[in-house]
């Protein structure tokens, strides 16, 4: 896959490379390529999954208090 980003007349390489680094984040290959490295069976991906949801809904109530 290849990423190309344009570069303006005048804009630092600063700025290029944050935009350069935010289209990296958004096309998520390196979240796959992790998930990839270790084989994760069905059955605990979906026990994460829920695990994460009972986490996310405690945070939510415990703001809302």
């Amino acid at each position: 896959m290849v990423l190309i980003t344009t570069v303006r007349e005048g804009e630092s390489i600063d700025k290029a490379l944050k935009k350069c680094k935010k289209k990296f984040d958004k096309t998520r290959i390196l979240k796959e390529f992790r998930e990839k490295q270790q084989y994760i069976k069905p059955s605990e991906g979906r026990r994460n999954e829920i695990l994460r949801a009972i986490y996310r809904e405690r945070m939510r109530l415990k703001g809302e208090e």
